[in-house]
């Protein structure tokens, strides 16, 4: 079992490969778009993005769902009406992503 710390530091070792891999900008765009409003359905980050990238809803939705599952920073719960998921930044690591995304190339 990780540690606190060794959990924090494994998250950014993930988050910072993450984003090496981002050639378009768009996974970048993306944490950057949970950093500001902290939680988000599918549908609105599909919206926000497909105003600068040439992306599908499934392709985010797939994005999202690597986000939470693999890199461990965000969290998911049902919307009130109980038909959509709704992501959420883990608030311990916001400033992981804040200075991972300031150091992206």
């Amino acid at each position: 079992m990780l540690s606190p710390s060794d959990l924090r530091k494994e998250i950014e070792n993930r988050l910072r490969k993450y984003l090496a891999r981002d050639k378009s900008g768009i996974r970048k765009e993306l944490l950057s778009l949970f950093v500001r409003a902290k939680s988000l359905t599918v549908a609105q980050i599909h919206e926000k993005l497909a105003e600068k990238f040439s992306v599908s809803y499934h392709s985010i939705a797939s994005m999202v769902g690597t986000i939470a599952s693999k890199l461990g920073i965000l969290s998911t719960r049902r919307s009130p009406d109980g038909t959509t998921g709704v992501y959420e930044v883990k608030e311990q690591y916001v400033d992981v992503i804040e200075q991972a995304i300031a150091t992206a190339v």
